[in-house]
């Protein structure tokens, strides 16, 4: 296998995406306090009980525990393969069996093709990120070469 630097073997983390999620998630606990606290209660001769403005800011909990798993979408390469946690599952792709690195046709995020035929997203590259994704893209595709012994088309 090809020496393959440290920088190289940094890990894959969303810019754009991260930033908006962690603000995002913020925003929606602030808010959903907020407004629980706002809403009439029966004191004041309105509706809402202290079970409906905690399920109020239970939603606003909710939306942040959401954001808070996008805001942990990662890859990070290993010794065995590239170690990838999206939104919902986290796997480990084995080196000998990534075809191909895609990054092109308006696809939001990387796209591995799998010896087997399978797809799988990488969500730690975004177009989101503008020139940056691009070259992590590219040196997601060059790590693939390195790690199979492929001389490099970048």
């Amino acid at each position: 296998m090809p020496a393959v630097t440290p920088a190289a073997e940094a890990p894959f983390v969303p810019r754009r995406g991260r930033a908006m999620a962690i603000i995002s998630g913020v925003i929606a606990t602030v808010l959903a306090g907020v407004i629980a606290l706002l809403l009439p209660g029966p004191e004041v001769g309105g509706k809402w009980g202290p079970m409906d403005k905690l399920m109020v800011w239970s939603l606003g909990l909710a939306i942040a525990a959401l954001m808070v798993r996008y805001a942990l979408i990662k890859a990070w390469p290993q010794e065995d393969g590239l170690r990838v946690r999206n939104l919902i599952l986290t796997q480990t792709l084995p080196w000998s069996e990534i075809e191909d690195v895609r990054f092109g046709g308006g696809e939001p995020w990387v796209m591995i093709e799998m010896a087997e035929g399978e797809s799988v997203s990488v969500m730690a590259i975004q177009r989101a990120d503008g020139p940056v994704g691009v070259a992590e893209a590219a040196r997601l595709a060059a790590l693939v070469d390195a790690h199979q012994g492929r001389t490099s088309s970048a």
